[in-house]
């Protein structure tokens, strides 16, 4: 599929007027030209305002009617998933294999917002909320959401958002990672085959300056984010004064698993070896740290380190496990981070560096790090990397396990590898984290629980099931059907009643 165009009130419009462009290269295969994408500032008025136009005709259908549309677009994804996984593949350089499994949680996440996450906004009924008056909650949309997206998840993660929002009655303007255009194409034609009421969904790719125009547009009454903590900070920043809007900033994160001396040993390396390399290392909830038990420690991490060693790295097309990272500033970070990291005495176990395969791309080998002592002020210890870098840090006290989990600012995921509930329990209170696993990894997560950090992580408006949340507005009305009793006015008040 070649360049369509914005998707605006319900069709595909080129750019005649544009304020700037860029090239949509695989990273998996630099010959890869996929398109090459104009942007035009003027679209995101154009999308806005058919955005606002259509709102409150869509919120009027209810649910029952808005459910038709949501299971049309459920079929799209479901009939189009082969090339929805090629288009994943393509712009993020994942493999076929991991791209299918995106593909499939976009039909996913229709099912579980109509058949589970509704429940949480039901309706709800309070006898006697005041003597004699019934309390009524209601939970009703709140107007235009913007969502912008990562490139990591460029299918999954937006949709994650627009699901809910679009179920709730809430329109939507989707502007995809300038990394992943072809995939946001892809979202949109879906949509187009599924025959929403124009306006209901639009995408405009762009830049930075799009998004942030987005942002700030008056029209715009929520902002859906996932990416970076920079990034969502900004967005915090620009929409000071628009403290009405609902901010839901899904960012970064330092995620540790613990690896405690009680483990089952093959299952630790395994789940930390997908937590820490899965998606080249390129997943807000992958795994940063491993701290692992002394009396473990030297099984552990040689284990660990001959199996990283084995981990097939190639073009997608070939179904490696690690594709590349998403472009060259990305390999540049993880390289100078290995630097970083020696600089401050941590010991090079496995060094990352950049390949040179048979597809040229933006390849790049697994790193391990042995820290032998935590440090608060670590650059390398503190700084989310987003690439198929760990550390491995040794203890045998779990006040400090706890100390490192909570020294970076971000506070999105921890796993615990144990069987000892006493400590689980303690993470579960002092771990200041949105996600604890037990005997799982970091990473992965299900669209029936919340997904959400603290601190750097987000901003308390968790994901998964719970977005259902933040796309609508609780209203309260006391409704009382009684009739007026002149015997119980307040004092001072005096009308001739009829």
């Amino acid at each position: 599929m070649s360049y369509q165009g914005d998707f605006i009130n319900g069709k595909f419009l080129k750019v005649e007027k544009a304020d700037g462009n860029f090239k949509d290269t695989s990273p998996a295969d630099l010959s890869d030209l996929i398109m090459t994408v104009p942007y035009s500032y003027a679209h995101v008025d154009q999308a806005v305002e058919a955005a606002r136009k259509a709102y409150l005709p869509w919120a009027r259908l209810g649910l029952e009617q808005r459910k038709k549309f949501l299971l049309r677009l459920k079929d799209a994804f479901e009939n189009h998933k082969n090339e929805m996984a090629d288009a994943i593949a393509r712009d993020t350089g994942k493999p076929k294999w991991e791209a299918l499994t995106e593909a499939a949680a976009l039909a996913s996440k229709i099912d579980i917002t109509l058949n589970f996450s509704m429940d949480l906004i039901k309706e709800e009924h309070l006898a006697n909320a005041l003597p004699g008056v019934e309390g009524v909650t209601r939970h009703k949309s709140r107007g235009v959401m913007a969502v912008i997206g990562p490139f990591n998840f460029p299918a999954h993660l937006p949709n994650g958002h627009i699901i809910p929002a679009l179920a709730a009655g809430n329109t939507v303007i989707f502007k995809p990672s300038e990394q992943t255009p072809f995939v946001g194409q892809w979202m949109a034609k879906c949509f187009e085959k599924a025959e929403f009421p124009p306006g209901v969904f639009n995408m405009i790719q762009g830049d930075g300056e799009t998004g942030r125009k987005m942002v700030v547009h008056e029209h715009v009454d929520g902002i859906l984010f996932t990416g970076s903590y920079e990034v969502g900070f900004k967005i915090k920043q620009d929409t000071l004064a628009h403290y009405w809007k609902i901010l839901a900033l899904e960012m970064g994160g330092k995620n540790t698993t613990v690896v405690w001396n009680d483990c089952e040993i093959n299952k630790a390396i395994y789940e930390s070896l997908v937590g820490s390399y899965l998606t080249t290392g390129q997943r807000c909830s992958g795994t940063s740290r491993i701290i692992v038990h002394d009396s473990v420690a030297d099984e552990f991490t040689d284990r660990f380190y001959e199996a990283a060693k084995k981990l097939t790295i190639g073009h997608w097309s070939e179904n490696p496990f690690m594709g590349p990272l998403i472009n060259e500033a990305a390999v540049e970070k993880y390289i100078r981070f290995q630097e970083i990291a020696k600089r401050e005495e941590a010991e090079s176990l496995m060094r990352g560096k950049a390949l040179d395969l048979k597809h040229k791309g933006f390849y790049v080998t697994p790193s391990i790090n042995l820290v032998k002592k935590f440090d608060p002020k670590s650059v390398y210890q503190k700084s989310e990397i987003f690439g198929p870098n760990v550390a491995i840090l040794k203890t045998s006290d779990f006040d400090e396990v706890l100390e490192v989990v909570n020294s970076t600012g971000y506070g999105l995921a921890m796993a615990l590898f144990s069987k000892n509930e006493t400590i689980y329990k303690q993470a579960l209170l002092e771990a200041k984290v949105g996600i604890l696993n037990l005997n799982r990894t970091t990473n992965g997560a299900s669209s029936r629980l919340p997904f959400g950090g603290l601190g750097k992580s987000g901003n308390d408006r968790p994901s998964g099931g719970y977005a259902i949340q933040y796309c609508t507005v609780p209203v309260a009305s006391l409704e009382d059907p009684t009739q007026f009793d002149s015997t119980k006015m307040l004092p001072g008040i005096t009308f001739e009643t009829k």
